[in-house]
């Protein structure tokens, strides 16, 4: 799976850009009320095989968790799903906190 991460600086980039794509949050309900990116869905990695149909549609799905892994995990999952634009944002949101916005609470 060549291409599975994304760097933060390119998903800024796409949503300055105004490009469509799902921000899919895959962080715990808790995590997402203490911080969130804008514009993100959240769907616990608990809740991910039963609304993954829902993401067949998209044209491009990057997904984030507090530091990359549980993200990597799901994007690849996702793409043995089909759903082969999905991508993991590296380093998460913390790494989104320290290199595009630091108003984002780290945690």
């Amino acid at each position: 799976m060549h291409d599975l991460q994304i760097d933060p600086q390119e998903v800024k980039q796409k949503i300055d850009r105004g490009e469509e794509f799902v921000l899919l949050d895959v962080r715990e309900r808790w995590e997402h009320e203490i911080c969130r990116i804008d514009g993100s869905v959240l769907v616990p990695m608990n809740e991910l095989p039963a609304r993954a149909a829902s993401l067949e549609e998209a044209a491009e799905v990057v997904v984030y968790c507090h530091s990359g892994i549980r993200s990597l995990n799901a994007a690849a999952w996702l793409r043995a799903q089909g759903i082969e634009s999905a991508r993991s944002m590296a380093g998460g949101i913390d790494r989104w906190s320290r290199e595009i916005d630091s108003a984002v609470p780290r945690y």
